[in-house]
């Protein structure tokens, strides 16, 4: 299903894929009464994996990174309360 473009930053195995696919058919089928195919269901995932999931995913990083600084800077403090004694 790859077009030309921005490669994903993510990529999923074919039964995670599948799976994926079907919760989209199932929540389209749910919410809105619309009855997608399989490869329609493809295309609004492949949508969010090129689009939306970018940015989820680079919130993710920078919130590690943040909680890594302060586990650090509270590592770094214990150490330096440690040496003092």
């Amino acid at each position: 299903m790859a077009k030309a473009g921005k490669p994903p930053i993510l990529t999923l195995t074919p039964e995670q894929e599948s799976q994926a696919a079907d919760k989209i058919k199932r929540f389209m089928h749910d919410r809105f009464d619309l009855d997608l195919g399989s490869f329609e269901a493809l295309e609004v995932l492949e949508l969010f994996t090129r689009e939306m999931a970018p940015h989820y995913y680079n919130r993710a990083i920078f919130d590690v990174q943040a909680h890594l600084s302060e586990r650090f800077e509270s590592i770094e403090s214990d150490l330096w309360a440690l040496e003092k004694n």
